[in-house]
Formats: structure tokens, C-alpha cells, sequence
């Protein structure tokens, strides 16, 4: 059953990639485990053949009812703090909310404080999460990467569940959370132009030698898409290509607001 279910379940996801979250859990007698992407759902086991039809009919804004004000954060390094809303559209449900930052290994980072770290959403409200960065001074000419964490649980009826198997479902949203030296001389939106592209056999070569970190998608070689690259600022970065693709590279960019720029095309020698 559990084997079966786990299949289910990811079928499922690869239906709805356009619900935007990073990590899923699923509790049930066996355990905890991590099987993929997103949303929120609590109901019974034998009820599992609904599942697929919630997930097609909503979107990012419905999924749980949860939404988060932005798709990556900007923070200053002159700015006492930054912050961004988390909206709860659900007409009844009350989700708990938890938000913390972790460095770019992975890492809970104690130099930024949230406010609050941990509360209750209620139904049709809106709350802001502050985020305040205490650390030591980091370096002014280039951005610095960390991740904004925030996951969301629903409330459950216990009295209603008693002696009912359960699948419940936790959301994990991650954003990019990039801070910024002041005083840079570079604006973020010219930075996609500076990039500098080679190819060394089935490598593709990325020099980016602004101080901002850059952000490719929809790449392709060709008519081969390949696969979407973030790259470092003042930096050098290799990523492989599949055996044998041939043609130009074009590709797009996102920028401080979440928005996906026109398309580009570059020449690879």
C-alpha cells in the first residue's frame, strides 16, 4: 500500500508543476517521508482517488490556501530590515506557520532574525514576516545568497479523525533571499549582459563578472533544452551538456521581481 500510494502521489505532482513549493511530507503509520513537491491536503486513505483532481484545480495563490508576497527577496545591506506578507485565502482553515534562514549550504543562519518565527494564520488574514539581518559585515562587492524558508501546517480535527488513517500534508516554500552591498557601482538588470559563454566540449562555460548572482532558465543549445543554472557573482561556473548538442544558446533571466526578461541568444565557441 505504501509503495503504491508513494507512485500515486508522484504522478500526481509531475501533473501539477505549476504549484510552487519545494519539499513535501506525507505522516502516516509508517512514517515521515520526503516524496516531492507540493501542497496541503488531510483526509482519509481510501479517499486517495480524489487527490489527483484537487491538485489540478488549483493554483499557486488556492494550493492550502497559503501565498507568499514574493518569489525571491532583496535585502539592502543599508536597510535596518526588509520584509515580505503571507496571505492565507482559505474561507475556514487555520494554518501554523513557521519561518526561518538558512545559509547557502543549507544551514540555519542565527544572523538574521524573522518576526514572528512561528504563528497561527488565520482564515482570510494577512501577516508580514520581518526579516532583520544581525550579522557581521559580509562582503560589499558582491551579493551574499541565503534561503527564506516558510512552511505551513493545517489545522486537524482530532475528534473528527479518531481512529482514522490520515494523510497529511506539509508545505515547504524556499525562496532565494540575496544580500546586497550598497554603493554598487553594476545595476542587477544589466548583468545578464555582461555574462560571458564558452563551451568546452560537452561543458558549458559561465562567467559572470558582476557582483550579482544570476538566475538562467529556459536555456537551450540548439533545439535541446537544457537545464536552468544560477550562477555565482565574480565567478566561473561549469555545467554539463548532453553528448552531442549543437547551435546557439538562448536563454532568459529572472529578475529582482520574479519576472522572466526576453529572450536572449548567444553564439558558443
Amino acid at each position: 500500500m505504501l509503495s503504491k500510494l508513494k507512485i500515486l502521489l508522484s504522478q500526481i505532482v509531475d501533473k501539477a508543476r505549476s504549484v510552487h513549493a519545494s519539499s513535501i511530507y506525507y505522516r502516516c503509520r509508517a512514517g515521515l517521508i520526503n516524496i516531492a513537491h507540493q501542497t496541503i491536503l488531510c483526509l482519509p486513505l481510501f479517499s486517495l482517488f480524489i487527490v489527483s483532481y484537487l491538485f489540478i484545480s488549483v493554483n499557486a495563490n488556492a494550493a492550502g490556501g497559503i501565498a507568499l508576497g514574493a518569489t525571491r527577496i532583496i535585502y539592502p545591506a543599508d536597510a535596518k530590515q526588509t520584509s515580505v506578507w503571507i496571505r492565507n485565502s482559505h474561507l475556514q482553515e487555520r494554518y501554523l506557520v513557521n519561518a526561518w534562514i538558512e545559509n547557502s549550504n543549507g544551514v540555519k543562519d542565527k544572523s538574521f532574525i524573522i518576526t514572528p518565527p512561528l504563528f497561527v494564520s488565520e482564515p482570510k488574514s494577512e501577516n508580514t514576516l520581518r526579516i532583520i539581518y544581525t550579522g557581521s559585515p559580509l562582503a560589499t562587492d558582491r551579493e551574499s545568497l541565503y534561503w527564506m524558508n516558510v512552511k505551513t501546517i493545517p489545522s486537524v480535527d482530532k475528534g473528527a479523525l479518531e481512529g482514522r488513517n490520515v494523510l497529511q500534508l506539509a508545505i515547504l516554500s524556499r525562496m532565494k533571499l540575496f544580500l546586497r552591498p550598497a554603493n554598487l557601482q553594476e545595476l542587477s538588470a544589466e548583468a545578464p549582459d555582461l555574462l560571458q559563454f564558452s563551451r568546452s566540449g560537452n561543458v558549458l562555460n559561465i562567467r559572470n563578472p558582476s557582483p550579482f548572482y544570476v538566475t538562467l532558465v529556459n536555456l537551450k543549445v540548439g533545439n535541446q533544452k537544457i537545464q536552468n543554472v544560477m550562477v555565482s557573482p565574480k565567478n566561473n561556473s561549469q555545467f554539463p551538456l548532453p553528448a552531442g548538442v549543437q547551435g546557439k544558446l538562448t536563454f532568459q533571466t529572472v529578475n529582482d521581481y520574479g519576472s522572466v526578461t526576453p529572450v536572449r541568444e548567444v553564439s558558443l565557441h
